[in-house]
Formats: structure tokens, C-alpha cells, sequence
């Protein structure tokens, strides 16, 4: 099957809400050349599940991995693992929260990480004006929008777009620990939550459920929290017991 029969393969397993945003866009519109589809059957016409391998800015050496797995079918969702993933391979993995019992028992974890994952309407939208932000091109080149010092003119707080999808857009917000608590982060944040909307895009900004001040960001910014939560983990696929 080539790329686009894998992709009709899995459109139904996928939905236009934001707790799909991620897995839709390594799917569908990461390049290509550095992306594949997994589905399981692997020449099902309509999957029961899939795998997709990501070449990402996250990490040179381990792919990232996200999938839709029929997870009340353990069984089957071990297939879907097990053919789209050697074992002994080292991966990341962004799943829902409701995978990591089966990915703890199929795969040796050795890092995990919760996520939040927030979206803001654009009816809810309240712009922050400040005058010092401006906007740049960040290393993927999309665009972000910082604050830089006047003493120096390094960059003291940035927001930009880890990837964007026709309908989304992924957030992430840097301010340097010295001048936290200053209104920067609302500042830029609100910058490019514009600039994102009047693109025509939903923002959605993915936080740690141990980042009290990003929750805090989040909300100060009117972002809603979708209930939509992930894990991200480092992990080895564990050998297949028949």
C-alpha cells in the first residue's frame, strides 16, 4: 500500500477534535520523507488500528510515535504495536492517558510524562498588547514572537508553533527564569495566539501536569482545559511472548 492508501486506511480511527489534533497531524501532514503510517491489518482497507513513526526536532536518534490502538481489545492492540514496532527499538511515545497500563506492560519505560492539553476559541480571545514583543522566525521556521532584553538583546521570553495542521496549531512558550512573573509569557503567548487564529487555526499548548506556572499561563490567557490529557514516554518495546 502506498502512502495515501495507508492514510484512507486509518481516516475513520481519527476525528477533527483537538484530542486527535496530534495523532492527525503526524498522519497526515508531517513531510512525508520523514514520516510513516503503520496500519494493522497492514492491507486492511479500514485498519483496526495504526502505528506512525515520526522524524522530529525532539530527538535525532529515537523516533517519535503516536497511535490509535482499539485499546477494549488488548489482544489486538499488542498486534497493532508489535507490527508497526521492532522490539528492542527505542522510541517516544505521545498517547492518550488511557494506553499507558498496556504500553507499561509492552514496553521497559523509562521516563513518563502527563500532559494537559488546553485550546483557546477565538470568542474567548483577549489580546495582551505589549509593545516589546516582536515577531521572528523560529529554527523550523515557523514563525514565534518574542520579548528580547534592552540590556543585551537576548531573547527573554519566546512563543512559537512546535507544528501546524490545516485546522491546528501547537504551541510552546519559553520565559527565561529571571524574568518570570513579569507578564512576558502572556505577552508572547498571546502574540502568536493570534497570529494563529487570524490564520485560521485552532491553538492548542500541551503542559506538564506538574507545571503549575504554565497551567497558571494557560488560564491567564483563557485557555480551556480540553480534559484531552497524554503521556509522553521514553521507552524500549520489550520482545514478544507467544
Amino acid at each position: 500500500m502506498d502512502i495515501d492508501q495507508r492514510r484512507r486506511a486509518i481516516q475513520h480511527l481519527l476525528s477533527d477534535n483537538p484530542a486527535d489534533a496530534t495523532a492527525v497531524y503526524y498522519a497526515f501532514h508531517h513531510p512525508d520523507g520523514k514520516s510513516s503510517v503503520l496500519p494493522y491489518p497492514a492491507e486492511a482497507e479500514r485498519a483496526e488500528g495504526f502505528v506512525t513513526f515520526s522524524r522530529t526536532g525532539l530527538d535525532l536518534f529515537r523516533p517519535l510515535v503516536t497511535m490509535r490502538l482499539p485499546i477494549a481489545d488488548l489482544e489486538t492492540s499488542a498486534a497493532v504495536i508489535y507490527n508497526g514496532i521492532q522490539p528492542e527499538t527505542a522510541v517516544i511515545i505521545q498517547a492518550p492517558t488511557d494506553y499507558l497500563p498496556l504500553l507499561q506492560a509492552l514496553f521497559d519505560v523509562q521516563t513518563i510524562e502527563h500532559f494537559h492539553l488546553y485550546t483557546l476559541s477565538r470568542n474567548h480571545f483577549e489580546p495582551v498588547i505589549n509593545v516589546l514583543v516582536t515577531q521572528s522566525t523560529g529554527p523550523n521556521g515557523l514563525p514565534r514572537f518574542v520579548v528580547r532584553s534592552q540590556q543585551d538583546d537576548r531573547v527573554i521570553a519566546s512563543a512559537g508553533i512546535n507544528w501546524q495542521s490545516p485546522d491546528y496549531a501547537s504551541l510552546s512558550v519559553n520565559t527565561d527564569a529571571a524574568h518570570q512573573r513579569q507578564g512576558l509569557g502572556v505577552s508572547v503567548l498571546s502574540a502568536i495566539v493570534g497570529y494563529v487564529l487570524e490564520n485560521g487555526r485552532s491553538p492548542l499548548y500541551e503542559v506538564a501536569t506538574s507545571n503549575t506556572a504554565s497551567q497558571t499561563l494557560a488560564r491567564q490567557t483563557n485557555f480551556t482545559n480540553t480534559g484531552a490529557d497524554k503521556v509522553l514516554l521514553q521507552a524500549v518495546l520489550k520482545p514478544r511472548f507467544v
